[in-house]
């Protein structure tokens, strides 16, 4: 029992992680900073220790056996409570913690979010003991999410702090969410789309007819949310905001996009909005935080929700898109 413990190390487990996220081991030995041979051995010291195949060796691509599957999920979960044992450690020695991690959804505006950042890091804390102020000494880990997948970041412990996503957060023990606002939707094609000569309101079948672009739900185990599909519709499946952006600029599909995001393009002709017959749609936003179940949240989490109780920070995050170019 204790060779098996000691095998699962911190460093074996990050590493089955990294090789199960790069899909092979030349991959993951670049990101290790490792050669791919020291990257075998230590994966079959890992099997001989644990006593089963952990990688189907038939197969070029670095593919997980079930007993894989299974290490790679508990493995991530062990993972981010030692994370999370670290971030508690600290916090309650110093009250700032090691590590914050915001899960971020796609629709707020990237220019407010790194607006907040700037002013975090532009904090100055004076030591107890006396010399230079200098910044918070917690780490910010930003995660790019969608739709569900920015709660999902969240009710797994995977980050601290989530931000936007249409999602209804229900009751989740040891989370907390509050309103961040609503965000209106409007439809959009390029002037050069067959759509934008169509006549007015636009029918379902009418759009139907026609390819929709649509951003990929981020979520891994929650029910990944797909809006504005018309079934048997084609679609276009982009990783971001940005590139549904890009790709409807370029009249590849159709779509509803957030107003304040499409205004400037409208106005510059790039864009022409269309009425539907589906009623004009406002999108409900939240934001929520993980809450210790002993004491207050840490003080760099706290500063976060502190701006993020002002109105004018809210509606920053959902209308400042100005700066959104490719």
């Amino acid at each position: 029992m204790s060779d098996r413990r000691h095998a699962l190390s911190p460093e074996a487990l990050t590493m089955m992680d990294a090789i199960a996220r790069s899909g092979s081991f030349a991959a993951a030995a670049r990101e290790l900073g490792k050669v791919p041979s020291a990257l075998t051995y230590s994966v079959r010291q890992l099997e001989d220790a644990l006593d089963v195949l952990l990688f189907d060796r038939s197969s070029r691509q670095a593919r997980l056996t079930a007993a894989g599957e299974e290490l790679l999920r508990e493995g991530r979960r062990l993972l981010t409570e030692l994370d999370a044992v670290a971030n508690r450690v600290r916090r309650v020695a110093t009250g700032w913690e090691t590590q914050l991690t915001l899960a971020l959804d796609g629709i707020l505006a990237p220019s407010a979010i790194y607006d907040l950042v700037e002013a975090f890091y532009a904090l100055r804390l004076t030591p107890a003991g006396g010399g230079a102020a200098a910044a918070p000494p917690t780490r910010l880990r930003i995660r790019s999410e969608v739709l569900s997948g920015t709660w999902e970041a969240l009710v797994t412990g995977e980050a601290d702090l989530a931000i936007g996503g249409a999602f209804d957060p229900g009751s989740q023990p040891g989370l907390q969410v509050a309103p961040l606002g609503e965000i209106a939707m409007c439809f959009a094609v390029a002037p050069h789309h067959p759509l934008a000569a169509a006549a007015e309101p636009l029918t379902p079948e009418c759009i139907g007819a026609h390819r929709i672009v649509a951003i990929a739900d981020t979520a891994h185990r929650m029910t990944p949310i797909t809006t504005g599909v018309q079934p048997g519709q084609d679609v276009l499946t982009v990783p971001s905001l940005a590139a549904k952006l890009e790709a409807q600029l370029r009249g590849l599909g159709c779509g509803w996009m957030p107003e304040p995001l499409v205004q400037r393009h409208v106005e510059a002709g790039r864009l022409v909005l269309k009425a539907t017959e589906t009623p004009s749609r406002r999108i409900r936003l939240h934001y929520g935080w993980r809450s210790p179940a002993q004491g207050p949240v840490g003080l760099g989490l706290q500063w976060w929700l502190d701006q993020l109780a002002q109105p004018v920070t809210r509606r920053a995050l959902l209308e400042r898109h100005a700066g959104l170019l490719l």
